[in-house]
């Protein structure tokens, strides 16, 4: 299953994180949040198809995401996990680790948001620059 996340750019983007990558709903950032990638992200954990959500919460699924942004990609592989609730309205993080809170949406990745390549997260650094998160689990 592929679903699609549209998310804007913000000016505080640094993307500097060693564990984890994050999108959010909300319109602020402050320069603290080095692993948000995105905001103003049409949905949350909480808001993701539950067939969607069914596929996540199962520890054999593996998790594809993409950051889309102009013409580049950065893709990011990762597994999903039956502890997972998806339930956060405003968050969706990924992450190198196993640990998991109602923000995740899988673990185990096997990069975080400081292998983004720099020249996206300049990109991303623009307020007006729209990207996709795109989630595709099988």
């Amino acid at each position: 299953m592929r679903f699609e996340i549209p998310f804007y750019g913000h000016e505080n983007i640094r993307s500097l994180h060693p564990k984890t990558i994050e999108i959010t709903t909300e319109s602020h950032l402050t320069t603290n949040g080095d692993c948000i990638v995105g905001v103003k992200a049409s949905s949350g954990c909480n808001d993701l198809p539950e067939k969607l959500k069914t596929l996540l919460q199962n520890s054999k699924s593996d998790v594809n995401c993409a950051i889309v942004v102009k013409d580049m990609t950065f893709k990011i592989k990762g597994k999903g996990n039956d502890k997972l609730t998806l339930t956060n309205p405003h968050d969706i993080v990924i992450r190198k680790s196993s640990f998991v809170c109602p923000r995740t949406l899988a673990t185990n990745c096997d990069v975080a948001s400081d292998f983004i390549p720099r020249q996206i997260v300049k990109a991303l650094q623009n307020p007006d620059v729209q990207g996709t998160f795109v989630i595709e689990v099988t």
